[in-house]
């Protein structure tokens, strides 16, 4: 294993252990947003609260595997203050990238790119992208408000 394999499991590892922004908005303060991989059983919630077109805060609970809590977490510590378009357009890279897709590096990933390695382990891919479909998901519900 590579040294940068094993950064990348700890970067995992560590969002895993201790989540960021794990908690609930209140609904009046935003959206919620509930999926669930039935394949393998993750479930989240993300709460959103969106205003002006930028993602104000975000939140999610939910349950699964390393990848999927992890991938959350990373997720709602990237969106969080970045405007619905940006926001957006992280999604879609994050997608490309779990798709094995080359993607340009005109936005940093940061800790997410330390997912990278899920695109080599197709079964994992549903689990890594779960968040990221509820942010999408929620994007679409606030701009129909």
């Amino acid at each position: 294993m590579s040294s940068l394999d094993d950064l990348y499991r700890r970067v995992i590892m560590d969002h895993y252990q201790k989540p960021r922004n794990r908690g609930k908005l209140e609904e009046s303060d935003g959206l919620i947003v509930n999926l669930n991989n039935p394949t393998c059983g993750d479930s989240i919630s993300l709460s959103l609260k969106v205003e002006e077109g930028k993602v104000v805060d975000a939140k999610f609970l939910g349950e699964g595997c390393s990848i999927s809590m992890s991938s959350a977490s990373m997720m709602t510590d990237a969106v969080k203050g970045l405007s619905v378009d940006k926001a957006l357009e992280l999604a879609h890279k994050f997608s490309d990238m779990m798709q094995g897709k080359a993607i340009d590096d005109s936005m940093d990933l940061g800790d997410i790119e330390a997912l990278s390695g899920v695109a080599k382990f197709p079964a994992r891919i549903k689990c890594a992208t779960l968040a990221w479909k509820a942010l999408e998901q929620g994007i679409k519900q606030a701009e129909q408000k």
